[in-house]
């Protein structure tokens, strides 16, 4: 079985990709904080959301990449 290799330059890439999703929901959550009035205790309780909405934007941004990645391979066989 063959083993697979994952470079220093991909992990951090994939991290910067998680921490500008987890940066994407931190933002959605203050700007919902302003918007709404809300405390801004609400910051701290919800970081559970901004972690849950961080795995969600990540997951998004997979399947897109993914798909675009599929759309490359099929331009390239023709």
């Amino acid at each position: 079985m063959k083993d697979i290799i994952i470079n220093r330059r991909r992990q951090r890439l994939e991290l910067l990709a998680l921490l500008v999703c987890f940066v994407i929901a931190f933002g959605l959550n203050v700007y919902a904080i302003i918007a709404y009035d809300g405390k801004w205790s609400e910051l701290f309780w919800s970081l559970g959301f901004v972690v849950a909405t961080t795995i969600v934007l990540y997951i998004a941004w997979t399947i897109l990449r993914l798909l675009f990645w599929f759309c490359r391979q099929f331009i390239k066989k023709d």
